[in-house]
């Protein structure tokens, strides 16, 4: 008989990676193998609890049951037929997702960047089309510190150099403002304007959260001059703050919303542009698609999400587990925490630099079972399950703070 293969351990692995993947990620030196709910498991068999939850593609938490059995379900059906013909699940994920959010129609895409890239594609053929821009004039604003994604036409309006630097030449047609500065945004949109496009809360920047009042003004002010409002809540959206949306802390209703990572429930990617009909429908076939965007499992996972969030549960959850988590980290200010954002279950938290960079600090966590990602310099991301308990999220605080008291 041939001896069963040995599992190879989590530091062979991580070596046998280096050579045949490509060096885009620096992912923290754990090997996941099993997850379940807010914890995860390594080769080694020891536990971690996920306080990043995939960016926020793991709102619901590793494998929730509902959407495991939706998935299971489906699988036993109907993958995939691609949009060359009707399936028996899109009808229901597009009326439930519309109601969800608020808009009229659906474009489901795959990913968040596909999302972006849809949403950038619909507004310059609406500009041309309803608005009149002039061919080939069309503009988008866009906030500085951005991060809507990574493909060529996205980096070309990122102030990130280490996103951008090598990938030119660019693509026209963006100006960038300083984020939360309705004065520098009032400047920039003029009558070639097709959209602004903002992310209600600026999770890679470090969850920068605006000025009350801001989102609200972009509306205002989009509204006024005639272009879209255009709000990426691929991070921010279903759930994370304590809203569906963010952009209801604001009672805010944009033209377009960006959907993705929650909503394919940490199971299958399913991402989507949710607009008003008159935005949508400057689409006509043959104009833009995707061979997997709404496929049957996809649908059928992003129904099963949709269903989670019309309860209410989750929001309920992220905003009262927001208030301990606002409250742990208010605590540690000044004993190793220069400050901190957060709304619902997101933060960002800034470290003493002279403890750690974030990155050094996420690796201590990490050695204590908790993991975390650094963002930019000495910044940390807290984003846990929205299925997290109270005393779970007390606990991995409180190993944040334990590793900061340890110092340098």
């Amino acid at each position: 008989m041939t001896a069963p293969a040995r599992t190879r351990t989590s530091a062979e692995l991580i070596r046998a990676e280096e050579p045949v993947l490509a060096h885009n990620y620096h992912p923290l030196p754990v090997v996941v193998a099993r997850a379940e709910g807010a914890w995860v498991e390594d080769v080694e068999g020891r536990r971690y609890v996920d306080m990043l939850a995939g960016y926020s593609a793991l709102n619901f938490g590793h494998r929730h049951p509902a959407l495991i059995e939706a998935a299971h379900r489906q699988l036993d059906q109907l993958t995939l037929t691609s949009r060359a013909f009707h399936n028996d699940r899109l009808a229901e994920f597009a009326e439930r997702l519309a109601a969800l959010t608020g808009m009229d129609m659906v474009l489901p895409m795959n990913t968040g960047a596909e999302a972006v890239e849809s949403g950038i594609k619909v507004a310059r053929k609406w500009a041309y089309d309803v608005k009149g821009v002039p061919d080939g004039q069309a503009t988008i604003v866009v906030a500085a510190d951005n991060f809507h994604g990574r493909t060529t036409t996205i980096v070309s309006f990122s102030t990130d150099e280490t996103a951008r630097a090598g990938f030119g030449p660019f693509t026209p047609g963006f100006r960038i403002v300083p984020y939360n500065d309705l004065a520098a945004l009032e400047e920039a949109v003029d009558e070639t304007t097709a959209a602004v496009l903002i992310e209600p809360i600026q999770g890679e920047a470090g969850v920068l959260i605006p000025d009350d009042g801001y989102l609200a003004g972009v509306r205002e002010l989009t509204r006024r001059k005639g272009c879209l409002f255009m709000a990426d809540e691929i991070q921010s959206g279903l759930g994370r703050t304590g809203h569906t949306l963010a952009v209801e802390h604001e009672s805010v209703v944009p033209d377009v919303l960006l959907l993705g990572k929650a909503l394919g429930g940490g199971i299958v990617p399913v991402s989507a542009v949710a607009a008003r009909r008159e935005v949508l429908s400057v689409l006509h076939p043959g104009e833009h698609g995707s061979t997997f965007g709404g496929n049957p499992l996809a649908a059928a996972v992003g129904t099963a999400v949709v269903g989670l969030l019309e309860t209410g549960e989750f929001q309920r959850r992220a905003a009262e587990l927001g208030v301990v988590l606002r409250d742990e980290l208010s605590a540690l200010v000044g004993k190793g925490v220069l400050g901190f954002r957060s709304r619902g279950l997101w933060a960002g938290v800034d470290v003493d630099p002279a403890i750690g960079t974030g990155r050094e600090i996420s690796e201590r966590l990490m050695r204590e079972g908790i993991l975390v990602k650094d963002t930019h310099g000495s910044t940390i991301r807290i984003a846990p399950p929205l299925t997290i308990t109270a005393e779970e999220l007390t606990s991995a605080v409180g190993t944040l703070e334990k590793v900061l008291a340890q110092g340098s």
